[in-house]
Protein backbone atom coordinates (compact mmCIF):
# COMPACT_ATOMS: atom_id res chain seq x y z
CA UNK A 1 0.00 0.00 0.00
CA UNK A 2 1.40 3.22 -1.07
CA UNK A 3 -0.27 7.01 0.08
CA UNK A 4 -0.39 8.80 -2.88
CA UNK A 5 -1.18 12.34 -1.24
CA UNK A 6 2.30 13.19 -0.44
CA UNK A 7 3.99 11.71 -3.47
CA UNK A 8 5.51 13.65 -6.52
CA UNK A 9 4.00 11.53 -9.25
CA UNK A 10 3.86 12.07 -13.15
CA UNK A 11 1.78 10.91 -15.87
CA UNK A 12 2.93 10.70 -19.05
CA UNK A 13 0.18 11.32 -21.50
CA UNK A 14 -1.68 13.47 -18.44
CA UNK A 15 -2.95 15.91 -20.65
CA UNK A 16 -4.92 13.17 -22.90
CA UNK A 17 -8.12 11.42 -22.60
CA UNK A 18 -7.24 9.03 -19.94
CA UNK A 19 -4.47 11.13 -18.64
CA UNK A 20 -6.25 14.05 -17.62
CA UNK A 21 -8.79 12.05 -16.14
CA UNK A 22 -6.46 10.40 -13.98
CA UNK A 23 -5.11 13.71 -12.87
CA UNK A 24 -8.80 14.55 -11.90
CA UNK A 25 -8.65 11.59 -9.76
CA UNK A 26 -5.57 12.19 -8.42
CA UNK A 27 -6.46 15.57 -7.17
CA UNK A 28 -9.84 14.35 -5.80
CA UNK A 29 -8.04 11.68 -3.42
CA UNK A 30 -5.54 14.94 -2.15
CA UNK A 31 -2.47 14.53 -4.24
CA UNK A 32 -0.41 18.00 -4.02
CA UNK A 33 2.07 16.98 -6.52
CA UNK A 34 0.89 15.13 -9.80
CA UNK A 35 2.44 16.21 -12.85
CA UNK A 36 1.41 16.33 -16.33
CA UNK A 37 4.44 17.01 -18.86
CA UNK A 38 3.10 18.08 -22.04
CA UNK A 39 4.37 16.21 -25.07
CA UNK A 40 5.19 19.72 -26.80
CA UNK A 41 7.61 20.09 -24.35
CA UNK A 42 9.03 16.70 -24.02
CA UNK A 43 9.31 14.49 -26.96
CA UNK A 44 9.20 11.09 -25.23
CA UNK A 45 10.76 9.27 -28.06
CA UNK A 46 13.89 11.03 -27.28
CA UNK A 47 16.25 10.05 -24.78
CA UNK A 48 17.10 13.60 -23.85
CA UNK A 49 13.87 14.34 -23.33
CA UNK A 50 13.25 11.20 -21.36
CA UNK A 51 16.36 11.99 -18.67
CA UNK A 52 14.65 15.61 -18.54
CA UNK A 53 11.79 14.73 -17.51
CA UNK A 54 12.58 12.85 -14.60
CA UNK A 55 15.59 15.48 -13.72
CA UNK A 56 12.97 18.33 -13.54
CA UNK A 57 10.03 16.62 -12.16
CA UNK A 58 12.21 14.45 -9.57
CA UNK A 59 9.14 11.85 -9.80
CA UNK A 60 8.58 9.50 -7.04
CA UNK A 61 5.67 7.53 -8.63
CA UNK A 62 5.07 7.24 -12.35
CA UNK A 63 2.29 6.32 -14.20
CA UNK A 64 2.70 5.56 -17.90
CA UNK A 65 -0.17 6.32 -19.99
CA UNK A 66 1.19 8.55 -22.95
CA UNK A 67 0.84 6.40 -26.46
CA UNK A 68 0.30 6.87 -30.06
CA UNK A 69 -3.13 5.01 -30.52
CA UNK A 70 -5.96 5.03 -33.01
CA UNK A 71 -8.68 2.79 -34.27
CA UNK A 72 -8.37 -0.08 -37.17
CA UNK A 73 -7.66 3.02 -39.91
CA UNK A 74 -5.17 4.32 -37.90
CA UNK A 75 -3.27 1.49 -37.54
CA UNK A 76 -3.55 -0.12 -40.94
CA UNK A 77 -1.99 3.24 -41.68
CA UNK A 78 0.57 3.52 -39.64
CA UNK A 79 1.76 -0.22 -38.30
CA UNK A 80 5.59 1.61 -38.12
CA UNK A 81 5.27 4.25 -36.21
CA UNK A 82 2.81 2.75 -33.41
CA UNK A 83 5.23 -0.03 -32.97
CA UNK A 84 8.27 2.36 -32.80
CA UNK A 85 6.63 4.98 -30.84
CA UNK A 86 4.85 3.31 -28.21
CA UNK A 87 7.77 0.66 -27.89
CA UNK A 88 10.32 3.11 -27.80
CA UNK A 89 8.47 5.46 -25.12
CA UNK A 90 7.89 2.83 -22.85
CA UNK A 91 11.40 1.43 -22.99
CA UNK A 92 13.00 4.44 -22.27
CA UNK A 93 10.63 5.29 -19.84
CA UNK A 94 10.78 2.12 -17.48
CA UNK A 95 14.60 2.28 -17.55
CA UNK A 96 14.85 5.64 -16.63
CA UNK A 97 12.40 4.81 -13.78
CA UNK A 98 14.79 2.34 -12.52
CA UNK A 99 17.99 4.20 -13.02
CA UNK A 100 16.35 7.13 -10.69
CA UNK A 101 14.91 4.71 -8.33
CA UNK A 102 11.29 5.75 -8.36
CA UNK A 103 9.58 4.23 -5.74
CA UNK A 104 6.74 2.66 -8.16
CA UNK A 105 5.89 2.45 -12.07
CA UNK A 106 2.67 1.86 -13.59
CA UNK A 107 2.39 1.22 -17.01
CA UNK A 108 -0.92 0.86 -18.91
CA UNK A 109 -0.97 -1.72 -21.58
CA UNK A 110 -3.76 -2.55 -24.29
CA UNK A 111 -6.39 -5.20 -24.63
CA UNK A 112 -4.96 -5.60 -28.29
CA UNK A 113 -1.75 -7.40 -26.45
CA UNK A 114 -4.50 -10.43 -26.70
CA UNK A 115 -4.14 -13.01 -28.84
CA UNK A 116 -6.93 -12.72 -32.06
CA UNK A 117 -8.72 -15.90 -30.81
CA UNK A 118 -8.15 -15.45 -27.38
CA UNK A 119 -11.32 -17.61 -25.44
CA UNK A 120 -13.85 -14.92 -23.77
CA UNK A 121 -13.60 -13.92 -21.15
CA UNK A 122 -10.31 -13.06 -21.78
CA UNK A 123 -7.71 -14.29 -18.57
CA UNK A 124 -4.13 -12.67 -17.89
CA UNK A 125 -3.01 -15.80 -18.21
CA UNK A 126 -3.78 -16.51 -22.15
CA UNK A 127 -2.11 -12.78 -23.17
CA UNK A 128 1.09 -15.17 -24.29
CA UNK A 129 -0.97 -18.07 -26.32
CA UNK A 130 -1.47 -16.80 -29.54
CA UNK A 131 -0.55 -14.02 -32.40
CA UNK A 132 -2.62 -10.57 -31.64
CA UNK A 133 -5.42 -9.38 -34.29
CA UNK A 134 -3.37 -8.61 -37.79
CA UNK A 135 -4.62 -5.05 -37.61
CA UNK A 136 -3.29 -3.74 -34.77
CA UNK A 137 -0.94 -6.27 -33.85
CA UNK A 138 2.18 -4.05 -33.99
CA UNK A 139 0.68 -1.82 -30.86
CA UNK A 140 -0.61 -4.87 -29.27
CA UNK A 141 3.31 -6.21 -29.23
CA UNK A 142 5.36 -3.07 -28.23
CA UNK A 143 3.08 -2.47 -25.29
CA UNK A 144 3.04 -6.15 -24.94
CA UNK A 145 7.04 -6.05 -24.72
CA UNK A 146 7.08 -3.27 -21.30
CA UNK A 147 5.09 -6.39 -19.53
CA UNK A 148 8.54 -8.17 -20.24
CA UNK A 149 10.74 -5.13 -19.53
CA UNK A 150 8.50 -4.63 -16.10
CA UNK A 151 8.99 -8.05 -14.87
CA UNK A 152 12.52 -8.15 -16.01
CA UNK A 153 13.24 -5.77 -13.72
CA UNK A 154 11.61 -7.09 -10.90
CA UNK A 155 13.34 -9.79 -11.50
CA UNK A 156 16.68 -8.18 -11.72
CA UNK A 157 16.84 -5.08 -9.87
CA UNK A 158 13.64 -5.45 -7.33
CA UNK A 159 11.73 -2.75 -9.51
CA UNK A 160 7.82 -2.33 -8.49
CA UNK A 161 6.55 -2.07 -11.33
CA UNK A 162 2.64 -3.18 -12.37
CA UNK A 163 1.21 -3.65 -15.89
CA UNK A 164 -2.42 -3.02 -15.97
CA UNK A 165 -4.50 -3.56 -19.02
CA UNK A 166 -7.19 -1.49 -19.96
CA UNK A 167 -10.25 -2.79 -22.29
CA UNK A 168 -11.57 -0.08 -24.70
CA UNK A 169 -12.46 2.97 -23.19
CA UNK A 170 -15.04 5.51 -23.73
CA UNK A 171 -16.67 8.86 -22.27
CA UNK A 172 -16.27 12.77 -22.68
CA UNK A 173 -12.91 14.29 -23.80
CA UNK A 174 -12.61 10.98 -26.54
CA UNK A 175 -11.19 11.77 -29.85
CA UNK A 176 -13.76 12.29 -32.18
CA UNK A 177 -11.46 12.10 -35.10
CA UNK A 178 -12.79 9.92 -37.76
CA UNK A 179 -9.24 8.96 -39.46
CA UNK A 180 -8.04 7.94 -35.65
CA UNK A 181 -10.73 7.43 -33.35
CA UNK A 182 -12.50 4.35 -31.68
CA UNK A 183 -15.54 3.19 -32.54
CA UNK A 184 -17.82 4.70 -29.92
CA UNK A 185 -16.46 8.34 -31.28
CA UNK A 186 -16.82 7.23 -35.00
CA UNK A 187 -19.93 6.13 -34.30
CA UNK A 188 -21.25 9.30 -32.30
CA UNK A 189 -20.26 11.42 -34.79
CA UNK A 190 -21.31 9.43 -37.45
CA UNK A 191 -24.36 9.63 -36.31
CA UNK A 192 -24.89 13.17 -34.98
CA UNK A 193 -23.36 14.40 -38.38
CA UNK A 194 -26.19 11.88 -40.28
CA UNK A 195 -28.99 13.84 -38.28
CA UNK A 196 -27.98 17.25 -38.33
CA UNK A 197 -27.85 16.92 -41.89
CA UNK A 198 -31.00 14.94 -42.76
CA UNK A 199 -29.12 12.23 -44.34
CA UNK A 200 -30.61 9.14 -44.49
CA UNK A 201 -27.87 6.46 -44.02
CA UNK A 202 -24.49 6.06 -42.22
CA UNK A 203 -21.80 3.07 -43.53
CA UNK A 204 -19.84 1.46 -41.03
CA UNK A 205 -16.93 -0.96 -41.01
CA UNK A 206 -17.21 -4.47 -41.20
CA UNK A 207 -20.20 -6.87 -40.64
CA UNK A 208 -21.04 -5.72 -37.20
CA UNK A 209 -20.74 -9.27 -35.65
CA UNK A 210 -17.62 -8.08 -33.80
CA UNK A 211 -18.29 -8.26 -29.79
CA UNK A 212 -16.32 -5.25 -27.68
CA UNK A 213 -16.26 -4.51 -24.47
CA UNK A 214 -16.28 -1.12 -22.73
CA UNK A 215 -14.64 0.81 -19.93
CA UNK A 216 -16.08 4.77 -18.91
CA UNK A 217 -12.62 6.62 -18.41
CA UNK A 218 -13.88 7.94 -15.10
CA UNK A 219 -14.55 4.17 -14.46
CA UNK A 220 -10.50 3.27 -15.91
CA UNK A 221 -8.96 6.15 -13.94
CA UNK A 222 -9.82 5.15 -10.48
CA UNK A 223 -9.06 1.62 -11.56
CA UNK A 224 -5.55 2.86 -12.54
CA UNK A 225 -5.22 4.69 -9.23
CA UNK A 226 -6.65 2.13 -6.84
CA UNK A 227 -3.84 -0.16 -8.50
CA UNK A 228 -1.20 2.38 -8.05
CA UNK A 229 -2.20 2.71 -4.32
CA UNK A 230 -2.75 -0.82 -3.55
CA UNK A 231 -1.40 -3.95 -6.00
CA UNK A 232 2.57 -4.45 -6.33
CA UNK A 233 2.78 -7.79 -7.75
CA UNK A 234 4.42 -9.06 -10.89
CA UNK A 235 1.16 -10.58 -12.86
CA UNK A 236 -0.59 -8.31 -15.04
CA UNK A 237 -4.21 -7.21 -14.20
CA UNK A 238 -7.23 -6.86 -16.90
CA UNK A 239 -9.07 -3.39 -16.05
CA UNK A 240 -12.70 -3.91 -17.58
CA UNK A 241 -16.81 -3.91 -16.99
CA UNK A 242 -16.81 -7.56 -17.76
CA UNK A 243 -19.70 -7.23 -20.48
CA UNK A 244 -19.54 -7.66 -24.50
CA UNK A 245 -21.70 -5.90 -26.39
CA UNK A 246 -21.82 -6.78 -30.26
CA UNK A 247 -20.92 -3.69 -32.99
CA UNK A 248 -24.58 -4.04 -34.64
CA UNK A 249 -26.40 -3.48 -31.30
CA UNK A 250 -23.64 -0.57 -30.30
CA UNK A 251 -24.75 0.76 -33.24
CA UNK A 252 -28.39 0.49 -32.86
CA UNK A 253 -27.78 2.00 -28.99
CA UNK A 254 -26.01 5.08 -30.33
CA UNK A 255 -28.22 5.71 -32.94
CA UNK A 256 -31.49 5.77 -30.47
CA UNK A 257 -29.85 8.19 -27.96
CA UNK A 258 -28.27 10.55 -31.20
CA UNK A 259 -31.90 10.34 -32.71
CA UNK A 260 -30.68 8.73 -35.99
CA UNK A 261 -33.51 7.00 -37.71
CA UNK A 262 -31.75 6.24 -40.86
CA UNK A 263 -30.21 3.16 -42.29
CA UNK A 264 -26.93 1.55 -41.18
CA UNK A 265 -25.29 -0.09 -43.94
CA UNK A 266 -22.16 -2.20 -43.45
CA UNK A 267 -19.43 -2.25 -45.53
CA UNK A 268 -18.13 -5.96 -45.58
CA UNK A 269 -14.96 -4.91 -47.29
CA UNK A 270 -13.07 -3.63 -44.67
CA UNK A 271 -12.05 -5.70 -41.73
CA UNK A 272 -13.95 -6.29 -38.27
CA UNK A 273 -10.82 -6.38 -35.91
CA UNK A 274 -10.77 -8.89 -33.63
CA UNK A 275 -13.75 -11.31 -33.38
CA UNK A 276 -14.34 -10.93 -29.64
CA UNK A 277 -13.33 -8.91 -26.64
CA UNK A 278 -14.60 -9.04 -23.23
CA UNK A 279 -12.44 -9.55 -19.63
CA UNK A 280 -12.11 -11.70 -16.79
CA UNK A 281 -12.02 -8.66 -14.58
CA UNK A 282 -12.38 -10.87 -11.25
CA UNK A 283 -8.56 -10.56 -10.46
CA UNK A 284 -8.48 -6.60 -10.31
CA UNK A 285 -11.45 -6.69 -7.87
CA UNK A 286 -9.41 -9.31 -5.58
CA UNK A 287 -6.32 -7.53 -5.90
CA UNK A 288 -7.48 -4.21 -5.16
CA UNK A 289 -11.25 -3.50 -5.42
CA UNK A 290 -11.77 -2.11 -8.82
CA UNK A 291 -15.25 -2.82 -10.15
CA UNK A 292 -17.02 -0.74 -12.75
CA UNK A 293 -19.71 1.36 -11.67
CA UNK A 294 -20.61 3.38 -14.58
CA UNK A 295 -23.88 2.05 -16.43
CA UNK A 296 -23.00 1.51 -20.26
CA UNK A 297 -26.32 3.66 -21.37
CA UNK A 298 -25.58 6.53 -19.59
CA UNK A 299 -21.58 6.53 -20.38
CA UNK A 300 -22.61 7.02 -23.70
CA UNK A 301 -25.30 9.34 -23.05
CA UNK A 302 -22.55 11.44 -21.42
CA UNK A 303 -20.34 11.11 -23.95
CA UNK A 304 -22.79 11.87 -26.36
CA UNK A 305 -23.50 15.38 -24.90
CA UNK A 306 -19.91 15.99 -24.20
CA UNK A 307 -19.53 15.98 -28.25
CA UNK A 308 -22.66 18.00 -29.03
CA UNK A 309 -21.76 20.70 -26.73
CA UNK A 310 -17.63 20.67 -27.32
CA UNK A 311 -17.88 19.81 -30.96
CA UNK A 312 -15.28 22.52 -32.22
CA UNK A 313 -12.88 21.15 -29.54
CA UNK A 314 -13.44 17.81 -30.21
CA UNK A 315 -12.57 18.78 -34.14
CA UNK A 316 -9.82 20.23 -33.73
Amino acid sequence: MIALPDKRIVVTGGAGFLGSHVIRRLEDIGCRHAFAPSHLDLDLTRADAVERLFVEYRPEVLIHLAAVVGGIGANRANPGRFFYDNAIIGIQLIEAARRHEVEKTVVAGTICSYPKFTPVPFREEDLWNGYPEETNAPYGIAKKALLVQCQAYREQYGMNAIFLLPVNLYGPGDNFDLEASHVIPALIRKCVQAVEEGRSEIVLWGDGSPTREFLYVDDAAEGIVLATERYDKADPVNLGSGTEISIADLALKIAAITGFTGRIVWDASQPNGQPRRCLDVSRAEREFGFRASTPFEAGLRETVEWYRSHRLAAHA
